[in-house]
């Protein structure tokens, strides 16, 4: 799992101290010196597409919201109270009074929560709460506006370049969030983040019911032929239904978080060929491309169950409600009742799918295959997550023979869409396997930089 910090330099250390106590957790750093470089360093850092979350502060929150992908899990660490309390301590500790004074960034409610337990005058103490379009300057000058008017021998500020720009004019105290503060927010996101994670591991199953059943069998080659659907389970089921079966963010990634279906009016292949047998004839060098032709309405029904025959039950019922609706549409039915719908089939494209995407179509013909192959490939590769693959487990991903995830090896290895990463013998006799990482993202990524 890796985590994306955004940080101030000067808070660096404190922020990497946090991060020591978790174990299975990377980090990515965005390192800011100015304000004005945090979009920069987030966009930097939001480029790798890897990040299974994001802690930044409330700045940096502000400054780069509209970058960060709405699936993101993100939490905003921030001063608490304790570190107040910590700031007006150390000034105590220096020998100065706690009242007058003036505090940035901390809500009203806070700093009187503080100033309560402390026993202290709230009417001596100047506050300016934090808002998303405050500059700097506004701050620096409502802090010297108060040294003018009473004299007061410090601030308490949250913000780092407010205390460059007042250095040397009076003593400032930071009250930036403790490693304990830090640290907090990091286990919450983390764990926010393995929940999540387990949610998208749930069993599911998903009923695409044509409206006839003649149509069934080239419903399920059409599903077949979904790079989406490239790890699925997919068979028929019933006269005319076809059932698949996969973890629940596969499907949740399909539909775009349950608002649109991707099918655009189910089309299948009339007389085609499976998926796999497709791809053998183009390592083959055959170039008996099928048209697909379009099938007519179809009713989808999801369900995320405790098990896979609650999975297909509540599935079923999904499907019934979607088939009542009349045109294509989908439902989704959760164990504990949940229902989402109707899912509908109109928005934009699937946005893993990379039909249509013009870097993949060079890296196809670099590789002399179809844009639908590098598509398929290009989803395997990102529920890979960076495991390492053997050709034998490429060729039954794929529904192909070993032999041609062999030779598929050999065309993507050509064309450098794959990585050597060794060998490794799952077993004690025979001989060692090659492994190999896909690297059709690294690829697209290079070609859009150009």
């Amino acid at each position: 799992m890796d985590i994306g910090v955004v940080v101030h330099s000067g808070q660096r250390g404190r922020f990497a101290e946090a991060a020591r106590t978790l174990t299975g957790v990377s980090f990515s750093w965005a390192v800011y010196e100015r304000e004005e470089e945090i979009r920069d360093r987030v966009t930097d850092l939001l480029a790798g597409g890897t990040l299974a979350g994001l802690l930044l502060g409330l700045v940096p929150y502000a400054r780069a919201r509209d970058l960060l992908p709405p699936a993101l899990p993100v939490a905003i660490t921030r001063s608490a109270a304790l570190d107040l309390a910590l700031a007006w301590a150390r000034a105590r500790g220096n020998g100065w009074p706690a009242t007058p004074v003036s505090i940035d960034t901390f809500p009203d409610e806070t700093v009187a929560e503080v100033a309560a337990a402390l026993g202290l005058d709230r009417s001596a103490i100047t506050t300016l709460p934090f808002r998303p379009e405050q500059p700097i300057a506004e701050v620096v000058a409502f802090h010297r506006e108060h040294l003018d008017r009473t004299g007061s021998p410090y601030v308490i500020t949250v913000r780092t370049g407010v205390a460059a720009a007042l250095d040397g004019r009076t003593a400032v105290l930071p009250a930036l969030p403790t490693p304990g503060t830090i640290r907090a927010d990091l286990h919450e996101l983390v764990l926010r983040v393995r929940g999540r994670q387990a949610d998208g591991q749930r069993f599911a199953a998903a009923v695409f019911r044509a409206p006839e059943s003649g149509a069934r069998a080239a419903l399920r080659e059409a599903l077949s032929a979904l790079p989406e659907l490239a790890d699925a389970w997919i068979d028929e089921h019933g006269p005319r239904a076809v059932i698949a079966f996969a973890p629940a963010a596969v499907f949740e990634t399909m539909t775009r978080h349950w608002v649109s279906l991707p099918l655009g009016g189910i089309t299948g292949f009339h007389g085609a060929p499976t998926p796999g047998a497709l791809i053998d004839e183009e390592i083959s060098g055959a170039d008996d491309q099928r048209v697909p032709a379009a099938m007519g309405d179809a009713a989808i029904g999801f369900g995320i169950g405790a098990s896979a025959r609650g999975s297909v039950a509540l599935a079923e019922q999904a499907a019934d409600r979607a088939e009542r609706d009349g045109a294509t549409a989908g439902y989704l039915i959760t164990a504990d009742g949940v229902m989402i719908g109707p899912i509908g089939a109109a928005g934009p494209p699937l946005a893993y799918t990379y039909r249509g995407h013009g870097g993949l179509e060079g890296l196809a013909g670099r590789a002399g295959l179809s844009a639908a192959t590098m598509s398929r490939l290009a989803a395997l590769e990102r529920s890979l997550a960076g495991r390492p693959i053997t050709p034998g487990e490429l060729a039954r991903a794929l529904g192909i023979t070993d032999p041609s995830g062999r030779r598929l090896i050999r065309k993507l290895s050509d064309a450098g869409l794959v990585a050597d990463e060794g060998s490794a013998q799952p077993h004690h006799k025979g001989r060692p396997t090659r492994l190999y990482r896909l690297a059709i993202h690294a690829a697209l990524t290079t070609a859009d930089d150009r």
